[in-house]
C-alpha cells in the first residue's frame, strides 16, 4: 500500500471520551504504526480546506468519535471520504465498564488503558487494511 491509512478523531473539546480517542490516535500514530499512519485536523475538513478533503477521499480512512454526534465520521463523509472502518469511544466502554475516565483534563489511570485498548484495536485494523 503506497498511501498512509488517515485516522481522524473528533474533535471533542471538553468530552472525556474524545480526549480518550485523540489519545488512542496518537498511540497509534507515534508508537503503533508510525510510518502507515497520518491524521489530518478535524476542524480543517469542517471548514472545507481541499487539501485535507483530498487526503480523506484519497486515502483508506479511519474515524474515532467520542459521542454519537459522529462528527469525525460525518464530516469525513461530507468531505467525500467513505470511512473503511469507524470506532467509538463509548463501545470499549461498555466493553470496560470497569475503566472509568478521570475527566477531560486527566484521563486518569483507567482513561489511559481505555485509549490503549482503544488504540490497539485500530492498530490491528491499520495491520489489515495496510495488507489489502
Amino acid at each position: 500500500m503506497n498511501k498512509h491509512v488517515m485516522i481522524v478523531p473528533c474533535s471533542g473539546i471538553g468530552k472525556a471520551y474524545g480526549s480518550v480517542g485523540r489519545d488512542a490516535l496518537y498511540q497509534v500514530i507515534e508508537e503503533m504504526r508510525p510510518n502507515v499512519t497520518a491524521t489530518v485536523c478535524l476542524s480543517l475538513l469542517t471548514l472545507g480546506d481541499a487539501d485535507a478533503q483530498a487526503q480523506v477521499r484519497e486515502s483508506p480512512t479511519i474515524t474515532i468519535d467520542g459521542c454519537p454526534k459522529a462528527c469525525a465520521k460525518v464530516n469525513v463523509e461530507a468531505a467525500g471520504g467513505k470511512p473503511v472502518a469507524e470506532y467509538r469511544v463509548f463501545d470499549v466502554y461498555r466493553a470496560h465498564k470497569e475503566l472509568k475516565v478521570r475527566s477531560v483534563s486527566n484521563l486518569g489511570k483507567a482513561g489511559h488503558e481505555m485509549a490503549r485498548i482503544l488504540a490497539e484495536e485500530i492498530a490491528t485494523k491499520v495491520d489489515e487494511i495496510s495488507q489489502q
